[in-house]
């Protein structure tokens, strides 16, 4: 069963179960906003519409809606991904809501507020596709990924747990400056396959069509977060109840729908899930 198909039975049982507002942190009250770390550059999470230049995606829609149950407004700070965590450490912002997948490795700053599931995805241009015709047709290759994720790390994983048993050469993997990068470099036969979040290949697909064809499925699931700095409990509980507020009153399965992501939806808010 699709994730999603647990939303509407969630909205009702919880609609009556929550408060009707948040309870917003006196400090984020203080000041009327909270000031959110962005990196527009992974749609249809987030980025700049080429027609407005102005911030768009699922996440902007959902950190609009969580400010507006908190009673705040957003304010959306453009930072570079590689700052993200010490931007939020030092308090020039107060959370990041900008595609960070959930690890254990960062929870020694952050604390995430979880808000989708999904998995690192395999794929190769539409003139390769031919060449794989089963997950084992990637032993040997190259692969191209973001090495800003865990993908790197992923890789090295399936292809010690799937070549190495039958015998194949091990898959080579090449970091890439993100997933565009990784997109440019595969049309120019830099390297044979790329690996992105599946969660973002359909969008993809459908602004290139005729131009990407996915192999197999995803080999791993993971969390994406709304981080949040570890010390700040009052701000964590905030946002996770205003979440929970977001899938109860549908807002959340609205924004899904609209940016096609419905199957990555979880069915209620976590904390640290991530493994």
């Amino acid at each position: 069963m699709k994730a999603s198909s647990c939303l509407p039975v969630l909205t009702l049982l919880l609609a009556a179960a929550l408060p009707a507002h948040a309870e917003t942190p006196a400090a984020i009250k203080a000041k009327g906003e909270i000031v959110v770390a962005v990196v527009p550059n992974y749609p249809p999470f987030e980025f700049k519409d080429p027609a407005t230049d102005k911030l768009s995606g699922f996440d902007v829609e959902l950190g609009e809606a969580i400010a507006a149950k908190l009673g705040v407004k957003l304010h959306w700070q453009e930072t570079g991904f590689a700052e993200m965590i010490s931007a939020l450490s030092t308090g020039r912002v107060d959370m990041i809501l900008s595609g960070m997948t959930d690890r254990a490795d960062r929870r020694d700053q952050v604390t995430f507020v979880d808000y989708v599931k999904s998995g690192p995805q395999f794929y190769t241009t539409v003139a390769h596709g031919a060449d794989f015709k089963d997950m084992l047709a990637l032993c040997g290759k190259s692969v191209g990924t973001s090495r800003r994720t865990s993908f790197p790390t992923e890789i090295a994983a399936w292809s010690d747990a799937h070549c190495t048993p039958a015998g194949k050469p091990a898959i080579t993997v090449v970091g890439t400056e993100g997933s565009a990068d990784a997109r440019t470099q595969l049309r120019q036969g830099r390297f044979d396959v790329a690996m992105q979040g599946s969660e973002t290949l359909p969008y993809m697909m459908s602004l290139e069509p005729g131009v990407y064809a996915p192999i197999g499925s995803a080999i791993a699931f993971q969390y994406t977060g709304i981080g949040i700095a570890k010390a700040d409990k009052p701000l964590q509980d905030a946002v996770e109840a205003a979440f929970q507020q977001t899938i109860a009153d549908g807002t959340y399965a609205k924004i899904l729908a609209k940016w096609q992501l419905e199957d990555i939806a979880v069915a209620k808010a976590t904390i640290n899930a991530g493994e």
